[in-house]
């Protein structure tokens, strides 16, 4: 991580060192970064930091150059904020802030840590910050259910889209054992702790969530790399399910066969059909019946949490507008239903897909999924 370009308009980059709980070690990973990046000749300052009264972590401070803290009086007592200001006068390579997901105090310029961090990344320098799983916006929701307590801080999207993510990962039982020593909260809090937020149950699920979140962001670098043209089929550490739906009497079928998978895979699923019709704003240009097809196919694919897509024929094989969505939406598996008993594919045009899938499909599964009639 190095700003080597000076050039006017440059924005800087973000770097989230990304947890499932308090105590696996975000802040010392990020200060032993930092150092790394200096011991390299790059220029570091320290922005902000809490010591969380944890001597290792306080150590790693050694070393770096750390801006002061801007103090901001509020109801009678004095808070510590980012000094955004001192920080982009200095204008250093790299900056850490830590505890992203932090409301900063009535006065403050911005009232979210955030937004401070966005407006240091515009001037062009790059940020190292940390923050835990519950509080990112693709993610707060279902860590909201796991531990059914409201998440107030949440880092928007928008600011996420911006970093690259590194995960520090502690198994849950060496974090509960952290936790018992005295090496996250002071020992009057820990019997609490361990009865409510560092349940094992509940450190398993947030680590599960944690690392899918850090899977999905390099999935989508990848796909956004240049050297992704270069690799032949999937690429990514997620699976991703397409199942092919026609025949409303048989959609069902296809779509909860293609779900049990994707819950298997813990992959996304997309539910495809396709026509000779228009694939979008189709409502009202349709035929009745039609339209009722995509309807209920729109209500399965909601059903079962995937996403629907339309894609228009436009005189191709079904199987190469098949072979094409496949491509597109990175898939690693294709269910399709095997042809009906009896019918005849006379020409390439007509010919059934699977047929098609089964000589042109390459590095993605292919389920062909049996008919009892």
């Amino acid at each position: 991580m190095r700003n080597d370009e000076n050039r006017p308009g440059r924005v800087g980059r973000l770097k989230i060192f990304l947890g499932a709980a308090p105590g696996v070690g975000k802040t010392y990973t990020m200060l032993r970064y930092a150092k790394g990046l200096k011991e390299q000749g790059i220029d570091v300052v320290v922005g902000y930091h809490e010591r969380h009264h944890r001597e290792k972590t306080a150590a790693e401070l050694d070393g770096l150059e750390v801006i002061g803290a801007l103090p901001i009086v509020f109801q009678g007592r004095t808070f510590s904020e980012v000094n955004v200001a001192a920080i982009i006068e200095r204008r250093p390579e790299v900056v850490v802030i830590d505890e992203l997901a932090h409301a900063n105090v009535q006065g403050s310029f911005h009232a979210k840590r955030y937004e401070d961090v966005e407006e240091i990344l515009d001037a062009g320098i790059d940020v190292l910050t940390a923050v835990n799983v519950q509080h990112l916006a693709s993610a707060y929701r279902e860590a909201e259910a796991i531990m059914g307590i409201a998440v107030r801080e949440v880092v928007p999207l928008s600011l996420l889209e911006r970093a690259e993510m590194q995960m520090v990962d502690v198994t849950p039982q060496a974090l509960r054992h952290r936790l018992k020593d005295g090496e996250i909260y002071p020992m009057a809090q820990v019997e609490a702790a361990l009865s409510h937020f560092f349940r094992y149950d509940n450190l398993s699920a947030l680590r599960q969530l944690a690392l899918r979140e850090v899977a999905q962001d390099v999935d989508q670098r990848l796909q956004r790399s240049y050297d992704r043209e270069k690799i032949r089929g999937p690429v990514g550490a997620r699976e991703n399910v397409l199942v092919c739906v026609d025949f409303l009497d048989r959609a069902e079928k296809l779509v909860v066969k293609a779900a049990r998978m994707s819950v298997r895979m813990k992959a996304d699923l997309i539910v495809l059909t396709v026509s000779d019709a228009p694939g979008t704003d189709w409502e009202g240009a349709l035929s009745s019946a039609e339209e009722a097809k995509r309807k209920a196919f729109q209500q399965l694919a909601d059903q079962y949490h995937g996403i629907f897509v339309v894609e228009e024929r436009k005189q191709r094989p079904l199987g190469a507008v098949i072979l094409e969505a496949a491509n597109r939406y990175n898939v690693t598996q294709v269910v399709i239903g095997q042809p009906k008993p009896g019918r005849r594919w006379r020409s390439p045009l007509s010919e059934h897909p699977t047929a098609y899938l089964l000589r042109n499909l390459r590095y993605v599964d292919l389920r062909i999924v049996g008919w009892r009639d």
